[in-house]
Order: structure tokens, then sequence, then C-alpha cells
């Protein structure tokens, strides 16, 4: 084999390394298929299911004790039920089928810590329409009081959860007890919720008895923030109350809306 032979047989060899080296092409028409494909596995987030759009609701007082509080303002004779301290596997369920046989949407208030094992469940609640809210990791009840970091992982962690759970980050927040302090509420605004008491409490958490939840449910009124409870202990009488409470306000005229 002459000289001549070896240089040829020595440069076809390098190009075909270099051939099998070099990068693939990029083709537009490839790009577009994986865009697509990452498209439909994407799961699309929720609709928002509040009376009013995100991007434009804000509070007029912090926190809210009233729809009056919340601006743009909700629908006249509008009322609000907030339900707190889920999710529970027993007790919620029994709470959404209420709602859903009155055609009724709420605002769950969530504790973080009971998210994960109940992710399904959190997501049958937004499947409904319902809105979501924070209540913390633990639910402290001294949540002002406990050091700064704290407050923050307890409102943060809770966040998180919910938001991983459901596919939409909540946009509200609910401090335990309806204890409040200007760190609560700054730690809660910078994480984009608005901080949200109530104005009518039956205190079911204490199971006080049908009769007495329902009547003070009953006295509602327009733009009234009302608040129940769906984990914490037995609830049969706050599910027996609403399939009562939720027709009586409905006859008088009140709507309910979620936050």
């Amino acid at each position: 084999m002459d000289r001549r032979q070896v240089l040829t047989m020595i440069v076809a060899g390098t190009a075909g390394v270099a051939a099998a080296a070099a990068p693939e092409l990029w083709r537009p028409e490839r790009h577009r298929s994986a865009h697509a494909a990452a498209a439909r596995r994407a799961p699309a987030p929720p609709p928002d299911p509040g009376y009013a759009p995100a991007r434009s609701m804000r509070a007029v007082t912090s926190p809210v004790h009233s729809l009056r509080d919340l601006a743009p303002a909700a629908p006249p004779n509008a009322v609000a039920l907030t339900i707190d301290d889920g999710p529970h596997p027993y007790w919620t369920p029994k709470v959404l089928d209420v709602l859903a046989e009155h055609g009724v949407h709420a605002t769950f208030n969530m504790i973080g810590e009971q998210v994960p094992e109940n992710a399904r469940l959190v997501q049958r609640i937004v499947a409904a329409g319902h809105q979501i809210a924070d209540h913390t990791l633990t639910h402290p009840i001294n949540l002002p009081k406990l050091p700064a970091a704290r407050i923050q992982q307890e409102i943060a962690e809770a966040h998180d959860r919910i938001a991983q759970a459901a596919s939409a980050a909540p946009r509200f927040f609910r401090s335990p007890g309806g204890n409040w302090s200007q760190q609560v509420i700054e730690t809660a605004t910078a994480l984009g919720m608005i901080c949200v008491d109530w104005g009518v409490d039956p205190r079911d958490w204490a199971r006080p008895g049908v009769p007495h939840i329902t009547a003070n449910l009953e006295k509602a009124r327009p733009g009234d923030i009302l608040l129940c409870h769906d984990g914490g202990g037995d609830r049969s009488q706050t599910v027996t109350a609403l399939r009562t409470v939720i027709p009586a306000l409905k006859q008088r005229g009140l709507t309910f809306v979620a936050l």
C-alpha cells in the first residue's frame, strides 16, 4: 500500500468518527413535536372558582371580616361559606356531598400537614368548583407568638403543599383561631394571599348541638363570611346543620360564593 492509499484511508476514517460524534441537527418539526408532547403531559391549571379574578381582587382591610372588605364587590345578597381544618378523609366528603346537593360553592381552609395523604380529596374539592385556602401547616393557635422563622414555615410550607396537590396556589389565608399579627399578615401577603377572618361563627367545632349551629348560621346577612369545620373531630352536627341552613338561606334570597 503506497503513501497515497494510506492518507486516503486516514481521511475517510477521520470523517466517519466526526460524523458519529457530531450532534444531531435541530429540526423544527421534531422540536414542535416534543413541545406538543410536553404540553399534553402538563395538566392545565384549574379555573379560578372565585367570584372575581385573582389578579383584580384586593383586600380593603386586612384581615377581611366581610365580603364588603373585598374589592371588587361581591354580588348582591352574597354570603361566603368557609370550611376549616380539613381535608379529612371521612368528613370532607360528607360536606362536599351536601354542597353538591344544593349547588353551593365554598372555600376550604386546609391544614398543610393533612394535604399530602389526602391529595385526591384536594383534587376533588378543586374539581367540584370550590376555592382552596391556606390554614397553616400544623394549626398552631398561638401562631402570632411563634418565632418569625416558624411563622414563615407554617404559612409557606402549607401554601406549597396545597399548591402541589391542587395544581393551583391558594389565594387566601386564615390564621388558626382568628389570631392575627402584623407579621402573620405580612407573611401571607408576601405569598400573594389575602387574609380572611369571618363574621358568623356558630362554634360548630365545639359540637354545641345541631339547633345551636343552625340558629347561628341562619342569622347570616348579605356580605357575611360563615365559619364551619370539616376537620378536627366529629363533624356530624355540622353536616346535619348545613343540610337545613343552606336551603333556608337560599330561600331568603341569599346566594353562596367562593372567595
